[in-house]
């Protein structure tokens, strides 16, 4: 696959490689948001993945397209894309080595460790954990996997695209969690190809939002690291970023920051109304649309329901309007109200 093109038929590829393991995740109807949409309002529930979150299908998209002499592989990751890569290694029998900053929740790390990985805290921010990855790749020979910047990493994420549509060919908008912008390249490579006009939109918090500020800056940029709600939407996507950047701005709609007071009023909607358990991360389409800050839809809207892998603890916490503190983050408690 060229460096610097993904098309469709390398997503149906991808399809092929990840096909029995992490594919046909449902695609459910939310009545509350359908009623604020004023349209269908429908949820790829990327949450039931086996690792609980939508980043298998490109660490396995990726790893199943490994030459057999690989003996091992390494990323960064902040959380669900080190699950994945674990789990992909794990069935072709090879090593994997996960880099973490420190600002990963210790359930993550937890998780991670649990499925046999060597999992290695590396610095505060996203950034020095992919420099470890990288370096490992020369001192000890191992294959870095991105969680992003990588062509069959993508076509893996843009398989989520191609079944939403294949299911719901009439959608008209899809929401999309926006970080690094492996995801949301994957998904607008699809969803353009099949329907031109579909409106694609990437979504982010406002901590630390790289891809947003690079799209809005015309180059990669550097951004600070925050602890947030949203924590699998964390890090940077690379200076030398060549494929998940060009794709994002060239195919994104739009891109919109959310607050932390949206996000957490968001995971109380799908949980409360919805029944679902979803990190921050999942959550950010909800938020944008019930903070009013989306364009009006003209059909149905699509999101993807990205992962399940948060502390339990926390999460109960934050479901029943107490404070909490997410690293510095301070979040006041909020009784949910609809």
């Amino acid at each position: 696959m060229a460096a610097m093109t993904l098309e469709l038929h390398h997503i149906l590829d991808a399809r092929n490689r990840i096909r029995g393991v992490a594919d046909n995740t449902p695609l459910i109807p939310s009545p509350f948001m359908s009623k604020v949409a004023g349209h269908d309002f429908v949820m790829k529930m990327e949450n039931m993945q086996p690792v609980g979150a939508f980043k298998l299908r490109g660490a396995m998209s990726a790893v199943m397209a490994l030459p057999d002499d690989v003996q091992g592989v390494t990323c960064c990751s902040t959380g669900n894309h080190g699950r994945g890569v674990t789990f992909a290694a794990n069935r072709r029998g090879m090593k994997a080595v996960i880099c973490m900053s420190e600002l990963v929740p210790q359930a993550k790390v937890d998780g991670i460790r649990a499925l046999g990985a060597d999992v290695r805290i590396i610095g505060t921010t996203q950034d020095e954990a992919m420099y470890e990855s990288q370096r490992l790749c020369e001192v000890e020979g191992l294959v870095e996997i991105s969680p992003f910047d990588d062509p069959h990493v993508i076509a893996g994420q843009g398989t989520i695209g191609f079944e939403m549509l294949e299911t719901r060919p009439d959608l008209d908008m899809l929401l999309v969690p926006l970080s690094g912008g492996g995801l949301a390249a994957g998904i607008a490579t699809a969803a353009k190809a099949i329907n031109p006009g579909i409106k694609v939109i990437g979504i982010t918090m406002d901590r630390g939002a790289a891809m947003y500020e690079s799209i809005h800056a015309g180059k990669p940029v550097e951004v600070p690291e925050y602890a947030s709600l949203a924590d699998s939407l964390g890090g940077g996507i690379g200076l030398e970023n060549r494929l998940s950047y060009p794709i994002c701005r060239d195919l994104l709609d739009d891109t919109i920051l959310v607050t932390e007071e949206e996000i957490l009023h968001a995971m109380q909607v799908v949980f409360y109304e919805d029944r679902i358990v979803a990190e921050g991360a999942s959550v950010v389409g909800q938020a944008a649309m019930l903070a009013g800050k989306l364009p009006q839809p003209n059909g149905p809207v699509g999101t993807v329901i990205t992962g399940r892998n948060l502390d339990m603890p926390t999460f109960a916490k934050l479901m029943t309007g107490q404070d909490v503190m997410i690293g510095d983050l301070e979040v006041k408690g909020k009784t949910y109200d609809a």
